[in-house]
């Protein structure tokens, strides 16, 4: 045994924690001094969102408005529109197939009948919510107001003749309508170019069979440009199988168009 030679046993003396020399010392970011304040206590939790005590940034920056979720939104029907659609097409009783047919709304429209205007006519109305004004106007006059959502576009509505003169051309088409086909069957014919047909005198599927593609686009071109941009081409073929009820066939060709032009 020499001098040099002596040391303590293994184990038995721990060296001392270099506390605050930096990464170099392996005690990490706080050189294992630790945290401060809150951290540095048990059952530490940090919310989400939480910016050291400032106002965090979901406060900072200023909100517009919100969403409801429950809210209706309808197409607003003025009384003033209704009574000019009994001036035009004479019909009394007017559900949401009409205002459809009419183009007054889309498929997807929940109507809501305003009390703007003047109603002199005795109508029927069914729709999907009333004014209280608008009820009032149309009880006032005889007429009835019915909160209705059932929606056909191929109901078959009924005519009323209005003694005035002046009044008597529109009901007549509207009469000629009622009676002839429903055109808007033929895909690519939307109910404003249906009304353009059945003023040129095709009011059936056969009339418009007979008619030479020619001819149809002349009543398109003569409408506006939004018209002669439809292609007729197919339109005749269409119709030729309404005419004779071949539904299947039918379907199966309109499957292979796009707005009534083949793809």
């Amino acid at each position: 045994m020499k001098l040099e030679s002596l040391k303590p046993n293994k184990g038995s003396v721990k060296a001392n924690d270099r506390v605050g020399r930096g990464h170099g010392s392996g005690g990490g970011g706080t050189a294992k001094r630790g945290h401060k304040g809150a951290k540095s206590r048990s059952g530490y939790s940090q919310k989400r969102g939480f910016e050291g005590g400032q106002m965090p940034l979901q406060r900072r920056v200023p909100k517009f408005g919100f969403k409801n979720i429950n809210r209706v939104e309808y197409k607003a029907i003025n009384l003033d529109t209704i009574q000019a659609l009994f001036d035009k097409t004479g019909i009394a009783n007017i559900d949401l197939g009409v205002l459809y047919n009419n183009g007054l709304i889309s498929k997807s429209d929940l109507v809501k009948v305003l009390g703007r205007g003047e109603l002199t006519a005795t109508v029927n109305l069914r729709a999907n919510a009333f004014s209280a004004s608008a009820i009032a106007a149309i009880e006032k006059v005889g007429g009835s107001a019915t909160v209705d959502a059932t929606f056909n576009k191929d109901v078959v509505t009924e005519v009323v003749v209005v003694e005035a003169p002046a009044e008597e051309k529109p009901k007549k088409a509207a009469k000629k309508k009622a009676e002839g086909d429903d055109l808007k069957l033929i895909e690519g014919v939307g109910p404003k170019i249906a009304d353009l047909l059945i003023n040129a005198g095709i009011v059936t599927f056969a009339d418009l069979a007979a008619t030479p593609v020619e001819k149809v686009s002349e009543i398109l071109d003569a409408a506006g440009p939004k018209f002669a941009m439809h292609n007729p081409a197919t339109w005749a073929d269409q119709a030729a199988l309404a005419r004779d009820g071949k539904w299947d066939e039918l379907k199966e060709l309109q499957d292979k168009l796009n707005a009534g032009k083949a793809e």
